[in-house]
């Protein structure tokens, strides 16, 4: 019973992931550069061209993008599509941290040596 519970989560899991998937004619730059080998300049030429031409026919037509060649189109091919919708997860930016102002500090000084006593320390050294 225990094996065919965890080979029911074991597919239940390759399967979600098989469904996230990255619709090149609908993704915003962040979820293209959630793809493996694809970073901001990679993402932004592949909205460039699709801009440009009216959309992707088939995940082939990603090695006309200037810098995408066969190496990262295999590494794409099963996370991308040019149908449906987008599902892969794009994490969210973490919240920008709240500035606060240190507390004031408050610096005492020492208090001011005589005008005197400095003179006659000076007497004294030579």
């Amino acid at each position: 019973m225990k094996k065919m519970l965890f080979v029911l989560l074991a597919f239940l899991s390759f399967s979600l992931s098989a469904l996230a998937a990255v619709n090149l004619n609908t993704a915003t730059q962040a979820e293209l550069e959630g793809l493996n080998g694809i970073g901001p300049a990679k993402a932004k030429a592949i909205i460039d061209y699709r801009q440009k031409n009216g959309g992707f026919k088939s995940v082939d037509e990603l090695e006309s993008v200037k810098g995408i060649g066969p190496a990262i189109l295999k590494k794409v091919r099963n996370d991308v599509s040019v149908t449906g919708k987008t599902t892969a997860v794009v994490p969210a930016a973490a919240p920008a941290a709240k500035v606060t102002k240190p507390a004031p500090t408050t610096v005492t000084t020492p208090a001011a040596v005589p005008a005197k006593a400095a003179t006659d320390t000076k007497a004294k050294t030579k």
